[in-house]
């Protein structure tokens, strides 16, 4: 399914492309996905998994809270890079009205990701890293925009190695404006 959200619009993805994409038939698929929004809730889950264990990856191996705050900045990018397809699914999946598994989902991670970033916040306040007066809760909701941002000015260019090539100095500017005044 992120294969093909790569390639083609995602609510344009039948079923029937999901089973060609994977050698099956329709009918293999519907044996170990009830309906298509069970293949997204699995996809769902698979980038929630896959997404925070790199996050959480990069920021075990990190020196110091600053450092840590980098590292995941870095490997949500890479993550992007690496999956193009998950996105334009994302993004797909969220404009659609009403409630949904698949937006719950992604809610969950959103609240996730923002709870491991405030905590990496509030350490590097008691560190003396960052602004002691930082909006923990503010800067977290500013991280993970600043990436949607940079990840939505790609797809809008159709040029996934951007992200590389603009995070370090997005992410440069974001240090600054949360880091210590001392």
């Amino acid at each position: 399914m992120l294969a093909l959200a790569a390639e083609r619009n995602p609510s344009d993805i039948t079923t029937a492309a999901i089973a060609q994409r994977m050698g099956l038939t329709q009918g293999a698929l519907f044996r170990h996905f009830p309906s298509k929004e069970a293949i997204l809730q699995a996809v769902m889950s698979w980038v929630a998994e896959r997404l925070l264990a790199r996050v959480d990856a990069a920021v075990h191996s990190a020196s110091a809270p600053l450092v840590a705050l980098e590292a995941a900045f870095m490997a949500h990018i890479e993550f992007v890079c690496a999956h193009p397809g998950v996105p334009r699914m994302l993004f797909g999946e969220l404009q659609r009205p009403g409630d949904s598994l698949p937006k719950r989902m992604a809610q969950t991670l959103i609240q996730g990701y923002g709870e491991r970033l405030r905590r990496l916040l509030a350490a590097g306040k008691t560190g003396g890293q960052l602004d002691p007066a930082l909006d923990e809760h503010a800067a977290s909701v500013l991280f993970i925009g600043t990436i949607q941002g940079l990840v939505m000015q790609s797809l809008l260019a159709g040029d996934v190695a951007r992200l590389r090539r603009d995070a370090p100095g997005v992410f440069a500017i974001y240090r600054r404006g949360i880091g210590s005044v001392r």
